[in-house]
């Protein structure tokens, strides 16, 4: 039950962020290469891979809030127009329409 969840996690993270995803999933397979073998310098470099690929993402993260003004809004007619306004139509009572 627990995989299951976990894959969905991943599987929506990957989508959503590909390259962070394959940085931080090759960090992972070196961090648990080096802890399966005690190889420190490959744990710890994986680690280190981990590290840096969610602060990265956590500054692209902070940096797309910061650059996002809120955008003008766009209108496609003018508020007024240069055209004169036309008169009111009433109908006559001697001339009914035909």
């Amino acid at each position: 039950m627990m995989s299951v969840a976990w894959s969905r996690l991943l599987k929506s993270a990957y989508r959503k962020e590909p390259v962070t995803g394959f940085i931080v999933m090759v960090g992972a397979v070196d961090v648990v290469i080096g802890g399966a073998g005690a190889s420190g310098s490959l744990l710890v470099f994986g680690l280190g891979t981990v590290g840096v690929a969610l602060a990265w993402r956590w500054w692209q993260i902070q940096r797309s809030r910061v650059e996002e003004p809120t955008p003008a809004p766009e209108y496609y007619l003018p508020a007024q127009s240069s055209r004169p306004s036309l008169p009111m139509l009433s109908i006559s009572k001697n001339h009914p329409p035909y």
